[in-house]
Order: C-alpha cells, then sequence, then structure tokens
C-alpha cells in the first residue's frame, strides 16, 4: 500500500492534538534540556576561548618589547632553559600573537582591523616546576627587570578557580539535561503508545485490508520527529535571542580583562545550535521509532 503525504500530514496532526497536553509535556522538556545542553557548551566554549594561553599549566607569561634586540631575546631564552625552576617554555612570535588576538576578538572586526602584528609583544609562556602561588609570583619578579622584558603577568588564582568552576558547572548540567532528555524520550514513546492504543482497531482494521507496517508506523514517527524538531527549534531560538542579553551583562574587557575573548563566535554558536537540532530530531525519532516498533510487534 502506497504512503500518501496527504494522508502522513493529516494522520500526524490529528495525533499531535489528540494527546495536546502530553506532546505539550514532551516538547517543554526537550525545549529544556536542549537549553541546558546549549548554554553548557557556549559557557565550556567561552572559558576555554578567555583562558586558552593558561592551558597546559602555564603560570606566568613573559612578554618582550616589540623592539626588543635579538640578543636580548636569545639571552632570556638561555636564562629559562638553564633554570632548573622551569619545567618548560614555549615561544609565541608577533605573528602568533596576532592570530590568537583575531581569535579572542572575532566578534569585533574593527578592532582587528586596528591592529598590526608588529604592534603585539612577542613573549615566553613558561611552565614551572613549582606551581605554588607565593614560588610563581617569586619567579615571575625574578624576570620582570630583564632587559627586553615588558612585562611579566602570572595566572591568578581566580583564572584557575573560573577553570574550575566551569567545568565542575558544565558536569552538572549536562548530567540534568542527559536525565531530561531521558524523560523527554520516555514521554514521546508512552505518547505515541497511547495515540497508537486509541486507534488500536483501526490499525487492526488497515491491517486485515493489506496496510504494511510502515503505512502504519510512518504517521507515528512523524509524530515523535515532529515533537523533538519543535522543542530543538524553541531552545535554539531562545538560545541566539537571550546569547546578546547576557554578553551585554558581562563587564566590559577594560575592568576584567579575563572577559577580554569570553564571547563565542558566531561560528561557535551555530554549531552549538546545529549539534541541538540534531539531538532534539534523535531524542524525538528514537521514542517513536521505539514505541511503534513494539506496540507493532506485540
Amino acid at each position: 500500500m502506497a504512503i500518501k503525504v496527504d494522508y502522513v500530514l493529516r494522520e500526524t496532526g490529528t495525533n499531535l492534538f489528540r494527546n495536546f497536553t502530553i506532546t505539550l509535556a514532551s516538547v517543554l522538556t526537550v525545549f529544556v534540556s536542549l537549553i541546558l545542553v546549549g548554554s553548557s557548551l557556549l559557557l565550556r566554549q567561552g572559558v576555554e576561548k578567555a583562558t586558552r594561553r593558561w592551558e597546559g599549566g602555564i603560570e606566568f607569561i613573559i612578554f618582550i618589547k616589540p623592539d626588543a634586540t635579538q640578543e636580548e631575546v636569545a639571552a632570556l631564552q638561555r636564562e629559562l632553559e638553564e633554570s632548573p625552576e622551569i619545567e618548560s617554555f614555549t615561544f609565541v612570535d608577533q605573528e602568533q600573537a596576532y592570530e590568537e588576538f583575531k581569535q579572542m576578538f572575532s566578534e569585533q572586526p574593527e578592532m582587528v582591523e586596528s591592529v598590526e602584528p608588529s604592534v603585539l609583544p612577542p613573549s615566553f609562556r613558561v611552565v614551572p616546576v613549582d606551581k605554588r602561588a607565593v614560588s610563581v609570583e617569586s619567579l615571575s619578579k625574578q624576570f620582570a627587570d630583564r632587559p627586553g622584558v615588558e612585562d611579566v603577568v602570572s595566572a591568578t588564582k581566580t583564572i584557575r578557580q573560573v577553570q574550575e568552576l566551569s567545568q565542575r558547572f558544565t558536569f552538572i548540567i549536562v548530567v540534568v539535561a542527559v536525565v531530561l532528555l531521558g524523560a523527554a524520550l520516555l514521554l514521546i514513546l508512552n505518547t505515541i503508545r497511547m495515540a497508537m492504543y486509541a486507534r488500536r482497531h483501526e490499525i487492526e482494521v488497515m491491517k486485515l485490508v493489506g496496510a504494511t507496517n510502515w503505512f502504519i508506523r510512518v504517521p507515528f514517527m512523524l509524530e515523535g520527529l515532529v515533537e523533538g524538531m519543535v522543542g530543538a527549534a524553541l531552545a535554539i531560538i531562545a538560545l541566539v535571542f537571550f546569547s546578546p542579553v547576557i554578553q551585554g551583562w558581562l563587564p566590559p574587557p577594560t575592568e576584567f580583562p579575563l572577559f577580554s575573548g569570553f564571547i563565542p563566535g558566531g561560528a561557535e554558536l551555530l554549531g552549538t545550535c546545529i549539534l541541538m537540532g540534531i539531538t532534539g530530531c534523535v531524542v524525538g525519532a528514537l521514542g517513536a521509532g521505539v514505541a511503534v516498533t513494539r506496540f507493532l510487534d506485540v
């Protein structure tokens, strides 16, 4: 028996509104869970972007004057290599610093255009052996007065706390979101089973006249898919709408430098929205698929 589009759409609409309150509960559960997933992903991306230069155990950064001589840079590098208090270090030249600057301020193209690589200082990013705050502060002061050094910046306790808090907060949000997605899947599954049970006599008649299982399944599976898609669409709209509002609440970079690269870029937001949309569709289709398979196999 051929499947007609108008039949599928008509039956899907009927099923959606037959158990409207349960359908609404399914959509809202998908919506809330995906909002949590999207928010946690953007939060983690923002923190990683803002603290990228401090990854890998780097505890302080030695910024070199742009006009420092090669001899001064070589002397500083030699001292870092010979110091028993230094575990490792990485040299970041002006081109690399400029690439990092463009990533951090990707949402402010006018600022990127106003800066040339030649004005950005190269730097040594240093991982000390002893990472205690007192030792790091003492060691960073040791290099502050070296020839060619413009400034030495330490990873503050605040940065480390923000990174740890972000990891814990993200973990908690993801756990809650997974539980809610599981609840949404079960709600969709039960919604489909109730709809099929309510039409069990009609389904029996359809089977008797030659309707295949797929002819019966498609409208119900589309119902679950629609519930997942609507929930995901609402979550995406809310995330896109509220992201600029939340960004406006953040202190400006001039007052709190940690937030200079915190705002996720358009590509990161787009990727998060695509993931949310796919997740919503999968939850809806999976719940409906399990429901119709179990009912028709009984």
